[in-house]
This record gives C-alpha cells, sequence and structure tokens, in this order.
C-alpha cells in the first residue's frame, strides 16, 4: 500500500508517516494542496490522508479535484471539526472517510487498510502460494507451517510479489509500492532485499527473476 499524507502540521504529518512505516505502509508526504495534486498526477496512490484546513489550495477543493479527475486513490479527510454537516459537505466533495482531530492513530491506521482493501477491489488479506501463506494485516509470514521472520522491507517486497498473482513485477512498479518517493531509482536496494528474501523462504524458491523485465512469484509446478 501507498499513502500521500497532506497536512500543513509539518509534526503531525511526520508522526503519521512515522505511524505508517512501523506498520509497513509506504508514505509520502505534501504540505499544501497544489502539492497535493501534483504528486497525486505522478505517483498512483492507494488512499490520500487528507487535512482539510490547507494552505494555497482547500482540502476541499482538492478532494474534489481528486474526484473529478478520477484519481483511483480512496480519500480519509482529517478535520479538527466533527460537525455532522462538515463531515457531510466532505463526503459530498469525494471524500470516502472521515477522521475528527484529535484522532487515536490505531484508528487512523486501521481505517487507512480499510480504504486501502477497496481501492484494491477486495483483494484478499491473505496470499498463499507454494506453501507460502502471507497476512498482509497479521504482517504474518510461514511456509508449510513454519514461522519466517522477514524484516519490513523484504515483507512489503513478498506482498507486492504475491498480490500481483503470478505476474511480473517491474523493479520500478516494486520500488512504487514498497518505498517513498525518497527513494534513489538507481538503487540496488531491491536486489539485496531479494537475496535476503529468497534466503530466508528457503527451497524451492517462489521469486523468479524475469530478465530484463523485473519479478514474479512462480507458477505451480514451475
Amino acid at each position: 500500500m501507498r499513502v500521500l499524507i497532506v497536512d500543513d502540521e509539518e509534526l503531525l504529518a511526520q508522526a503519521i508517516h512515522e505511524a505508517f512505516r512501523r506498520e509497513i505502509i509506504a508514505a509520502d508526504i505534501a504540505y499544501d494542496g497544489a502539492t497535493a495534486l501534483e504528486m497525486d498526477s505522478v505517483n498512483e496512490y492507494d488512499v490520500v490522508v487528507l487535512d482539510r484546513d490547507l494552505p494555497v489550495i482547500h482540502g476541499d477543493r482538492v478532494c474534489a479535484e481528486l474526484s473529478a479527475a478520477g484519481s483511483r486513490a480512496r480519500v480519509l479527510m482529517l478535520t479538527a471539526s466533527g460537525r455532522l454537516t462538515d463531515k457531510v459537505e466532505g463526503f459530498r466533495l469525494g471524500a470516502d472517510d472521515y477522521l475528527a482531530k484529535p484522532f487515536a492513530f490505531p484508528e487512523l491506521i486501521a481505517r487507512v487498510r480499510a480504504l486501502g482493501r477497496r481501492t484494491a477491489e477486495a483483494t484478499p488479506v491473505v496470499y498463499e502460494y507454494h506453501g507460502v501463506r502471507l497476512d498482509a494485516f497479521r504482517h504474518d509470514v510461514f511456509r508449510d507451517g513454519a514461522y519466517i521472520r522477514l524484516s519490513k522491507k523484504e515483507f512489503a517486497i513478498l506482498e507486492v510479489l504475491m498480490a500481483a498473482d503470478g505476474a511480473t513485477v517491474s523493479a520500478e512498479r516494486i520500488l512504487e509500492k514498497a518505498w517513498d518517493e525518497n527513494v534513489d531509482p538507481f538503487t540496488n536496494s531491491i536486489r539485496v532485499t531479494l537475496s535476503t528474501l529468497r534466503k530466508k523462504l528457503g527451497q524451492p524458491g517462489i521469486i523468479e527473476t524475469v530478465s530484463g523485465v523485473g519479478y514474479r512469484i512462480a507458477a505451480p509446478g514451475e
């Protein structure tokens, strides 16, 4: 999952970013509405956590423009007001969920994950291939019943590949979904992380390198 955090309160935005990082959710930050619209136009986000009172372009207009542009991202609107009229207005503008400040981080994370499932069109929470079972919410990975301890990036890469259901995923796509915008596009992080991930998953290997294209989970029998 990749999330865009839009909030002009820098400390709060950074705190949300850190909370997402701990939950293996890749996230970027925009501090004003104009930057948020620009970032959404060039990146594929699953969820936008959108503060309502933003500089440059107000959050209401950002929400409306995302909806009008057909953005695939679900919008969770944040506001200092919990009045019913404000919530109704937010939904009218295209918001998918609404959370009043102050909020509890576990609730925010739960709501973002719920919206992410809707973005993914009911993609299953649990993936199973070749005896490997990945539970996206519990952050658990087992192979043939044995627990495998993975780092956050190892887990994120495996989740991206398993969610692709055997399709080849490019390195660029993996970077987009498992890292944030600050990653060096020429980094060898994917190759290094995949090497350790393959070792931990054991034999027979289930992650294939498709030369010049990317990576995929091998089909049964391969």
